[in-house]
């Protein structure tokens, strides 16, 4: 099991003095369940929602240079892809996840903001057991997973932040609530991050 990380946190990424090569993000949530007597009756199924992950790549200028989400599956040259959009959060496990081969990125890639936003506008109130998980995918070893347990009114998160600094890959939890539809709603409050 990997480092369970608290909102604001920063860690190293390094394995053992092997650089990392290929990682995913993974994200995961149910639908709150409701409650009463019908709902304890028949399971308590809250319906679906829809969240959408979206990993947003940054030059060391702060320039975004690509973008990955449910209209892109695919960026920067193969490096990055996103393994398909997930319209209920139904099962098990990572609901959506976002492959990134740390080796391809060219240098000028200072760091990948991933995302998670309500495309139908529903409020992270109806979410439960929402969290983010960063996987080793050369080993399948988790390296860090963030709880998102933050329940209210907003449409949008910012996840977590993977950054170089001194030549090394770094993980920052962010959590922070923001508004929108889309990654594109949520771009001034993503700058705020980097």
């Amino acid at each position: 099991m990997g480092v369970s990380l608290t909102k604001g946190q920063k860690i190293s990424l390094s394995k053992d003095g092997a650089p990392l090569t290929r990682v995913f993000m993974g994200l995961g949530w149910d639908v709150v369940k409701k409650g009463g007597f019908l709902g304890g009756l028949f399971g308590g199924g809250g319906g679906s929602i829809d969240l959408d992950a979206s990993c947003l790549v940054f030059d060391e200028r702060g320039e975004m240079v690509d973008e990955i989400w449910f209209h892109q599956l695919k960026g920067m040259n193969g490096a990055i892809i996103h393994t398909g959009d997930n319209l209920t959060g139904d099962g098990d496990g990572d609901d959506e996840v976002i492959k990134v081969d740390l080796s391809m990125l060219p240098a000028s890639v200072k760091s990948l903001v991933f995302t998670v936003n309500s495309f139908r506008g529903q409020t992270f109130d109806t979410v439960a057991n929402a969290s983010c998980r960063l996987v080793d995918d050369t080993n399948q070893k988790e390296l860090a997973i963030f709880a998102l347990s933050e329940a209210g009114s907003h449409t949008g998160l910012i996840m977590a932040k993977l950054y170089r600094h001194n030549g090394e890959w770094k993980l920052h939890a962010i959590g922070e609530k923001t508004a929108g539809r889309t990654f594109h709603d949520m771009m001034p409050a993503i700058r705020g991050t980097l």
